[in-house]
């Protein structure tokens, strides 16, 4: 699933993607970690994985859409 980076904390390395549709969604350290990012900036287009559903919906993976995925995407 592809998403824009809205916000990013470098120190925390947490922050939130936009969906296509508009509907943001945060993401932990894990998910960034995963993705084996250094820095992520506001606007950059990004490839996620998530779980769950409705509120309970989380980011997993979060990576540049350039890079290379890691695995299936559950999603």
């Amino acid at each position: 699933m592809q998403a824009t980076a809205f916000t990013f904390d470098p120190v925390s390395r947490a922050g939130s993607v936009l969906l296509d549709d508009g509907t943001p969604l945060e993401f932990d350290a894990a998910a960034f970690d995963a993705g084996r990012l250094l820095l992520l900036r506001p606007g950059q287009r990004v490839r996620i994985r998530t779980e769950g559903a409705g509120t309970a919906r989380r980011v997993t993976f979060l990576t540049l859409q350039t890079f290379p995925d890691s695995g299936p995407d559950p999603a």
